[in-house]
């Protein structure tokens, strides 16, 4: 008698079950990270898209004002926006390739599972890697004398400039080298949790979330803030249609589709093998909405409580999605 129809064999159930695994894992893990950070939904953009940012400014003299006489016509304020700076939102592409040899000598259970989760934190933190990149680029600069000033003018900087564009701020996140915070803490009771290869203190000192860097990512001194209304996750959907015109057939799962998974075998060369490709971006929307805050101690020992000069107009750097 033939076997049933559409049903799933052993050797389907080992690679689906273990792609929808990889992805599912990772779709949670960005989850509960922007659950942490405080991220909206994730944008959906199309394959090549550009994330361009702009500065904005006043284009020779501010117009108006109480010179206006009653019934006048209100003069315009002629306004310019230069580009500032973009990134690209391509789709990335990575493998990973385990031999038979690997699995004979060490069993599955290290060769393929353990290469998978240390693959699937390599992708994780190649994302966070260009944020906190990034970051650095945010022009609302100064400086203060200790590290609990920083961390707090830091947060009143962003407040500030978001106040001055008429816009709300729920909450700010703030970033740190992690030996400072330690130093910082001392014998102090304060909680560190750990998540993702990440540790952050919530409800720290007036943040929502303090994520604590190691001095690859954020040097010794320095603290960086932005409210959560100026981080956005944009990305590229793995399952998107134009990709199987080409014979590719890349595992997705949920509605928000931030990585596509294939694994197979390669008998030519008796390997397992997985590609992954995801297109996903952290971005600010202001880049002057991002404060960076070094400590430095002058000659006086007073703090300085002074911004650097940035280079920027003071003006939102909005940035926005433009089809390349």
């Amino acid at each position: 008698m033939p076997a049933k129809e559409n049903v799933t064999t052993q050797g389907q159930f080992s690679v689906s079950a273990r792609e929808v695994d990889f992805v599912t894992r990772f779709n949670d893990n960005w989850d509960a990270l922007r659950t942490i950070m405080g991220i909206m939904r994730p944008i959906r953009k199309s394959p090549g898209t550009k994330l361009v940012s702009y500065k904005a400014e006043v284009d020779g003299t501010l117009q108006g004002g109480t010179t206006v006489a009653e019934g006048d016509e209100i003069p315009f304020t002629k306004m310019k926006v230069t580009e500032a700076g973009y990134a690209d939102i391509d789709v990335a592409k990575y493998a990973k390739s385990v031999t038979i040899e690997s699995v004979a000598k060490y069993g599955a259970d290290v060769a393929v599972e353990k290469t998978d989760d240390a693959f699937l934190v390599a992708l994780q933190n190649k994302v966070l890697a260009d944020f906190y990149t990034f970051l650095g680029t945010g022009t609302l600069k100064r400086t203060e004398s200790t590290w609990q000033r920083a961390l707090a003018m830091a947060k009143g900087a962003v407040l500030d400039k978001f106040a001055g564009m008429d816009k709300d701020v729920t909450e700010v996140v703030g970033f740190a080298n992690i030996l400072d915070a330690y130093n910082y803490l001392g014998d102090k009771e304060i909680s560190v949790q750990t998540a993702f290869g990440l540790s952050y203190i919530e409800n720290f000192l007036g943040y929502r979330t303090l994520f604590l860097l190691p001095e690859k990512y954020i040097v010794s001194n320095r603290v960086i803030a932005l409210p959560v209304e100026n981080i956005d996750l944009y990305y590229v959907d793995p399952g998107d249609s134009e990709f199987v015109r080409l014979g590719l057939n890349y595992t997705v799962q949920g509605e928000t589709n931030l990585i596509g998974v294939h694994a197979e075998g390669d008998y030519s060369r008796a390997t397992g093998d997985m590609y992954a490709i995801m297109g996903m971006k952290l971005w600010a929307e202001y880049l002057d909405g991002i404060a960076i805050v070094t400590v430095s101690t002058g000659t006086s020992g007073e703090p300085s409580g002074q911004s650097e000069p940035s280079g920027q107009s003071g003006e939102p750097a909005k940035a926005k999605a433009a089809a390349k």
